[in-house]
């Protein structure tokens, strides 16, 4: 895996053709877009979470300042409709949040992922998107504490297969497992609230 991805705006393989081998799936912006609204708190948390990779995604790709990428992802494409499917509108407050917290607190994020990443594949080294991915998962498990570990680890592993079909929601879940271990190992000890009825529905 490197960071040598040159595509642009990426969305998941409801809005693009599929991806084999475990690469990305990328695709240009489209027009037509239109907000759709909806949804359930817990589908539009969810929803927030997949937008919030594609910006750290494009911030990393483009160098753009994280204002601009935060403004035009809530002003045009959370909630949008493409070629006629239509998405949930994501948590504009959640949005932000992870955005602008991993990064204004990148080196603390990257730190603790580089102790829970294998030697071979230190943070630079890894795909623009699997590296957005983990750092918005390991910012959640860091600073959500509302959230147990688990339903957060959850979601970003449900991220990881929207954009990816190899090996790569299998290496969010053990990295992300690692970074709560090590920083949340009570919360891991309690039980998920996400086996009967998620706190975060």
């Amino acid at each position: 895996m490197s960071n040598d991805d040159t595509a642009s705006p990426v969305t998941p393989e409801h809005a693009s053709g599929d991806t084999k081998g475990g690469k990305s799936k990328s695709g240009k912006s489209r027009t037509g877009k239109s907000k759709t609204g909806g949804g359930s708190a817990k589908a539009r948390r969810k929803a927030a979470r997949l937008a919030a990779a594609q910006a750290l995604y494009q911030i990393d790709l483009a160098q753009a300042p994280v204002e601009n990428v935060v403004g035009e992802f809530v002003a045009h494409r959370l909630g949008e409709e493409i070629d006629g499917a239509k998405f949930v509108a994501g948590d504009p407050q959640l949005f932000a949040d992870i955005v602008r917290g991993v990064t204004h607190r990148r080196a603390e994020v990257d730190g603790v992922l580089g102790a829970a990443l294998d030697p071979r594949f230190p943070i630079d080294r890894l795909e623009l998107l699997l590296r957005a991915i983990l750092r918005a998962g390991a910012y959640e498990i860091a600073v959500h504490l509302d959230t147990h570990p688990r339903i957060l680890i959850s979601e970003y592993v449900d991220v990881a297969r929207a954009f990816f079909s190899g090996r790569e929601p299998a290496m969010v879940n053990g990295v992300l497992d690692h970074v709560a271990r090590a920083l949340r190992a009570d919360d891991l000890a309690k039980p998920d609230p996400g086996r009967a009825s998620s706190s975060e529905e």
